[in-house]
């Protein structure tokens, strides 16, 4: 079910857990097909994985991976796979401030930054597909079937080589000879609203086909009810207090529309074709900031400080208290716009030594994501606003995918998948901004004022990824087993960049003939005066080794060593009009790219059930060192007298983080279930040595790696009657204090996310064969306000995000799933 709720990713991240039960509390008489064939299986449930690309029970898979299944997914109303993240220790997901992106991160790597290039720690595969942009990776949940969350480096099977670990997705397939109808609708808090449906159509008896459909809306939980003021000269003092200032309206709200449609084709009995088309459109309302100036402790003042500006809100509530001024001029809108296009093919040919697959995959992705960063904004006499620093953010992307493997199923003691992995990734990039504030520093432009006169940035990449893959196992007896992998990788990557000029300057000159209607019109390959060119090659052997050994019936015993590889990458943007290679070492290392980022891991695991599979109970340590971690850092400076800031990316540390991970499931009797997470991450940079660094920097936390992170869910299930059930959920779900990005100057411009405890409930009365439900959902009863991002930004401003207040929903929903024609 899709909850219709503008909310964060974190701000879900509880009530995924809510009835995160009632996916293992099976039947206690189930019937289970296992390796040695069909057999009565009570208690909890097997699930199945494909986390070695080939099914396998999860108990008996050598590696740290966390499945979240359909009736889970189903059951759980979380809008997003980021809402999923309480099941899996040690698995953050947050959003990138100023943006509904998704900031992953796991064992003591992630991600907190949106540049364009940058390519994240944590991968996200869809189908076999790599999601490459942040942007569109907190993936809608009505259509998955099931979520597997590997931990800890991928360097051998999985698509992208990461450093930190994987979400793949398996959406719904078609199913043939039967007729399907499904349909969920929701409403809530925030004025949020949503339906969701999909049908399955068999066509003749080789195909069929899955049409999956829906819209969501929601106001916004942030009220537009922050300003700077009183501004001398540009409001020509007439600043009436907040009230006058911000019309204190509802903003950030949801406004998208997608659909899928699905063709499987069994033609035969050793060929199926799943082929998809996707697609997405977004204008939901510019993701808010709420300023955050007080939390700087530092002795240098904020630009915003100097210039003499006092924040005046609305109220004691952050909610309240966010700025953005909703221009729809000057490439600015009150509206994000982000389009998504794609096609997939997934074919299996089956032999009797094995299975071959090919995943083809083409996705188009266009972004515009204007916004107020500073979190405030001022009006002057003619009610314009003052854009203290408005910007839109605008890419075009285009991503191509071709995998091929094998899976081999030789029926003897040895077992191997190999295969070669191709990506190629083209993206243009465009950032347009308006420094209102220098309109009270200095005169006005000659072509107009700041505050009406947007420059542009540019630069574009051409980004080709290739691998070739593989992978045995060796069956010692039924009990011990050794795997090895291997992967050879490729990158290959070409930079085109221009720093940031006014529209007249773009052909070299001054020619104020010049015009664009939108900013990437104003492309590096359109206007190639000041373009400088970078190529970046690199490649990198990874590896894996385990050794699992069923020591019983009940307990699974690995061991694990393997490495990881993230390709380096290039800069989207500097912050600064000096021309590239210019006497000022930030400038300079603007255009270079950064090298590879490494990751070494070490791993130890038991998978346990007891109890006739009434407990389940699996523990993970790990011990993991980093290197070459790539880091994104705001670099203060000063220009022509006036406190500035540039933006460069760097490798500049290394780090080693261990820990442990534990996920228990009981089922003491028939209706109760029982369900805990526990992670723990203890992670310290070895160095960290980055240019204008204003302290040690090794003294400061990982970024995006709270130390502590545990779920406790309880959920009881029993008949009303004879026709109708009732289940019952609550939660608990804590995750500890965390940094989230870094000051180089001096730690006290450092900013945490807070540690936060969110609770939860649902009640959900359906009709015994879950055809029809109702369902009452609370979330965050205890109304906790709490950060999911939050950045300084060197010299200007500090500007944060915040989670969903208390949410009350309720969801209406019908699935007819078998029916036959």
């Amino acid at each position: 079910m899709m909850k219709m709720v503008m909310r964060c990713g974190a701000a879900t991240l509880a009530i995924a857990v809510c009835t995160s039960s009632v996916a293992f509390a099976q039947d206690a008489d189930e019937t289970q097909v296992g390796a040695e064939g069909t057999s009565p299986r009570s208690g909890i449930a097997e699930i199945v994985v494909t986390a070695t690309r080939r099914d396998s029970d999860l108990q008996t898979t050598p590696i740290a991976v966390s499945a979240i299944d359909q009736q889970l997914i189903q059951q759980a109303s979380v809008d997003n796979i980021g809402g999923l993240a309480a099941f899996v220790p040690n698995f953050s997901a947050e959003t990138i401030t100023g943006f509904n992106a998704a900031s992953f991160a796991m064992r003591g790597v992630g991600q907190n930054n949106i540049i364009v290039y940058f390519e994240p720690p944590v991968v996200v595969l869809v189908d076999d597909f790599v999601v490459p942009s942040v942007q569109t990776q907190l993936l809608d949940t009505f259509d998955v079937t099931q979520v597997e969350v590997l931990r800890g480096p991928q360097g051998t099977l999985f698509g992208k080589n990461s450093t930190g670990g994987a979400v793949t997705v398996r959406t719904k397939r078609p199913e043939l000879d039967t007729i399907g109808l499904e349909g969920r609708f929701s409403y809530g808090s925030f004025g949020s609203a949503g339906v969701k449906a999909a049908a399955n159509i068999p066509i003749g008896d080789i195909a069929a086909l899955r049409l999956v459909g829906g819209y969501e809306k929601s106001d916004g939980y942030y009220k537009n009810g922050a300003c700077y003021g009183p501004v001398t000269g540009f409001v020509a003092n007439k600043f009436q207090g907040a009230e006058g200032c911000l019309n204190g309206e509802d903003i950030g709200g949801k406004d998208v529309w997608q659909a899928r449609a699905k063709l499987l084709v069994e033609p035969s009995d050793t060929i199926t074709a799943l082929f998809q088309y996707e697609w997405l459109r977004d204008r939901s309302g510019s993701v808010p900031s709420i300023n955050e100036n007080e939390l700087y402790t530092g002795t240098a003042p904020f630009l915003t400080d100097l210039l003499g500006l006092k924040t005046v809100n609305l109220s004691d509530d952050p909610l309240d208290n966010a700025g953005i001024t909703q221009r729809n001029d000057a490439f600015m809108s009150e509206k994000q716009r982000i389009n998504v296009d794609g096609l997939y093919a997934n074919i299996d040919f089956n032999f009797d030594i094995g299975t071959l697959t090919s995943v083809t995959g083409w996705r188009k992705q266009q972004s515009r994501l204007p916004n107020s960063y500073p979190g405030v904004v001022a009006i002057a006499d003619d009610g314009q606003p003052l854009s203290i620093f408005d910007a839109s953010r605008d890419d075009n992307r285009k991503t191509f995918q071709q995998e091929l493997r094998f899976a081999s199923d030789l029926g003897g003691p040895f077992d191997f998948v190999a295969g070669g992995f191709y990506q190629k990734d083209d993206a243009e990039f465009c950032v347009s901004q308006i420094l209102g504030f220098l309109d009270l520093t200095g005169g006005p432009l000659p072509f107009g004022n700041w505050n009406d006169t947007p420059y542009i940035l540019c630069n574009a990449q051409k980004a080709k990824s290739k691998a070739i893959f593989a992978e045995g196992t060796f069956k010692f007896n039924d009990r011990l087993t050794l795997t090895g992998g291997v992967r050879q990788t490729w990158d290959d990557k070409t930079w085109r960049g221009r720093q940031q000029v006014f529209i007249p300057e773009l052909e070299g000159g001054f020619d104020l003939g010049i015009t664009i209607d939108e900013p990437l019109d104003a492309s590096v390959y359109d206007y190639p005066a000041g373009v400088v060119r970078v190529d970046s090659e690199s490649k990198e052997l990874t590896y894996r080794v385990n050794l699992g050994f069923e020591a019983t019936d009940d307990i699974y015993i690995y061991a694990t060593h393997a490495t990881g590889y993230k390709g380096g990458g290039f800069n989207d943007q500097i912050g600064g009009f000096a021309a590239f290679g210019a006497d000022l070492d930030a400038f300079a290392e603007a255009a270079r790219p950064t090298n590879p980022e490494k990751a070494k891991s070490y791993e130890v695991g038991i998978k346990s059930e007891f109890l006739d599979n009434r407990i389940r109970a699996n523990l993970t340590g790990f011990y993991v060192e980093y290197s070459n971690l790539q880091k994104q850092l705001n670099v203060p400076i000063v220009v022509n007298g006036n406190p500035n800031q540039v933006t460069i990316f760097v490798n500049a540390a290394s780090a080693t983080v261990k820990g442990f991970e534990a996920e228990l499931t009981a089922k003491p009797v028939e209706q109760l279930t029982l369900r805990g997470v526990l992670g723990y991450q203890d992670g310290k940079y070895d160095e960290y040595n980055a240019p204008g660094a204003g302290y040690d920097l090794a003294t400061a936390p990982l970024d995006r790696a709270p130390k502590w992170q545990w779920t406790t869910d309880a959920t009881y299930a029993a008949p009303l009657g004879n026709a109708l059930k009732l289940v019952v959920n609550g939660n608990v779900a804590y995750q500890g204090r965390n940094l989230f990005t870094q000051s180089i100057d001096e730690p006290e411009g450092n900013t945490f996310l807070n540690a936060r405890t969110l609770v939860n409930a649902s009640i959900t009365v359906s009709d015994a064969d879950d055809r029809y439900y109702v369902r009452l959902v609370g979330q965050n009863l205890t109304d906790e306000r709490y950060r999911t991002a939050s950045q300084n930004v060197a010299g200007l401003w500090l500007n944060s995000q915040y989670g969903a207040p208390r949410y009350f929903g309720i969801e209406l929903g019908v699935n007819f799933s078998d029916l036959v024609p």
